[in-house]
């Protein structure tokens, strides 16, 4: 089935090189871990999915207010100063070289704790960083006030690094900081095609095509863990998957590439597995021989990750289907083939539509193929 786009659709998106999105932040917050900490957080974007800035700071600084009435989280910080008694480790250089102990006093290092954490740091910094994106003045005035708040508790402003943020770990007591996190990170990630771009996040650079199509991975495979209930499915992310080595070399182990699926669905119900190959580039090309072909590069590639897994104990995995998602560019395309037993779909999702168009293309990928051909299954 090869349809044209709508026009309409068209009119209304930017473009990441030759991809027209309609809403990027809506990608954003697919790809984000808002949607498994937040239930409210898919429900208010598909009503108004053209507010996620405002839905986002919302979100955010309901969970700021919650954690401000019960306390921001305490963390230790490392300090130094000259004290008039011990505490903690004595720094016996600094002492000696300033004769402190002639002025009774003597120099510290210690830990104490505080709410100038990473953490925070990182959510004032995201309030303060998603005000100048909101459109309502009373929701950017909430925001810089809540920002104001935690420096009057005593959080500086200073960003944190990544590496910082990620030795911050979450434990079973703040486990209420979660909500926030999510939110923050989004918050942050938001504003940084806006600042590359101006105002309209769309056209992009090109140096952020990698990032776009990392971010369209990421997208597919939030949105199904959000969507898909749990109950019944089982969906994975970033999957490696081993080569059926029987003998190798040496040396042929060290220089065999890896191999790791984008997403994963396990239908525990009918017993399926649907592995998907996310590309975030155009599904056909110019052939030799022919106006438009599939990319064999990306076909040979999926047919990899079915085939090499049969036979192995798994009995999903000997009957996997496999899908090849791309963006829709001009025409939508949704087609398949049965190759040894196992269905091969490759499909298109038209980013320049609305978000409810795009959730029931991404959940029609779900259902088995209903073609008109010989291995149509119900």
């Amino acid at each position: 089935m090869v349809t044209a786009a709508t026009n309409l659709s068209h009119e209304a998106a930017g473009f990441i090189g030759r991809i027209p999105v309609r809403n990027i932040w809506l990608l954003m917050l697919y790809a984000s871990d808002l949607l498994k900490t937040s239930e409210r957080a898919l429900v208010d974007a598909e009503r108004n999915p053209d507010e996620i800035a405002d839905l986002v700071a919302r979100l955010l600084a309901q969970a700021v207010e919650e954690r401000q009435r019960r306390q921001l989280s305490l963390g230790y910080r490392p300090r130094s100063a000259d004290l008039s008694r011990v505490r903690g480790r004595i720094d016996v250089l600094r002492t000696e070289r300033r004769q402190l102990l002639a002025r009774g006093a003597v120099a510290c290092r210690f830990v104490e704790l505080s709410v100038d954490t990473p953490r925070n740091r990182f959510v004032r910094g995201a309030l303060e960083a998603v005000a100048r994106l909101v459109s309502h003045p009373d929701l950017r005035h909430r925001c810089r006030r809540l920002a104001a708040d935690m420096q009057a508790l005593g959080v500086s402003g200073a960003m944190p690094s990544r590496s910082e943020l990620s030795a911050d770990r979450i434990g079973r007591h703040d486990a209420a900081d979660r909500e926030m996190l999510a939110a923050a990170k989004l918050a942050v990630d938001l504003v940084l095609p806006t600042e590359s771009a101006g105002p309209r996040p769309l056209p992009m650079p090109d140096r952020e095509e990698q990032w776009a199509r990392r971010l369209f991975e990421r997208a597919v495979g939030g949105f199904y863990r959000a969507v898909l209930p749990s109950s019944r499915w089982d969906v994975r992310t970033g999957r490696p998957l081993d080569w059926p080595v029987d003998w190798c070399s040496d040396g042929a182990r060290d220089i065999l590439p890896g191999m790791r699926t984008d997403v994963v669905l396990d239908d525990l119900v009918a017993d399926r597995r649907i592995v998907i190959d996310t590309k975030f580039t155009g599904i056909v090309t110019a052939g030799w021989r022919r106006e438009t072909t599939l990319r064999s590069g990306y076909l040979y590639q999926i047919y990899v990750y079915l085939r090499s897994q049969t036979g192995r104990g798994d009995s999903l995995a000997d009957v996997a289907e496999g899908l090849l998602l791309h963006p829709a560019i001009g025409e939508t395309v949704d087609e398949a083939i049965l190759v040894q037993g196992h269905c091969i779909r490759f499909a298109t999702v038209d980013l320049a539509a609305d978000s409810a168009a795009i959730r029931a293309q991404l959940l029609g990928f779900s259902i088995k193929w209903l073609g008109t051909s010989s291995f149509t299954a119900v």
